[in-house]
C-alpha cells in the first residue's frame, strides 16, 4: 500500500512502536486493521481498508463502492475469514 500511496496521503503508524500514541489498547489494535479518515471516527476491519483505498487514486473506486452496505458486509465477512486463516498463513510464510 505504501508503494501505491505516491501522494503520501496516508500516515502509516507502527502500532508496535513505543512512540506511537494509540487511542485504544495496542493489543486490540494489532488484532484488526485500523484507520482514521480525516477527523472521523476510528474505523476497523473492511471499513478501514476501504478508507485507505479511497486515499489511493488507483483503488479509490473500490473504496467508494465499499460505502454501499451490502458490499461492505461481504468485505467484512471475507476479512473475518482471512483473520481466522492468518496465523496459519503467517506460519506457512516463515
Amino acid at each position: 500500500m505504501r508503494r501505491l500511496d505516491r501522494r503520501g496521503a496516508i500516515a502509516f503508524i507502527d502500532a508496535t512502536s513505543d512512540s506511537a500514541s494509540c487511542p485504544i489498547d495496542p493489543a486490540l489494535l494489532l488484532q484488526r486493521f485500523h484507520a482514521r479518515e480525516g477527523d472521523g471516527p476510528l474505523l476497523h476491519g473492511a471499513a478501514a481498508f476501504a478508507a485507505m483505498w479511497r486515499a489511493i487514486p488507483l483503488l479509490r473506486p473500490l473504496g467508494l463502492a465499499a460505502r454501499l452496505p451490502p458490499l461492505l458486509w461481504v468485505m467484512e465477512g471475507a476479512y473475518r475469514a482471512f483473520l481466522r486463516c492468518r496465523p496459519r498463513l503467517q506460519a506457512w510464510a516463515r
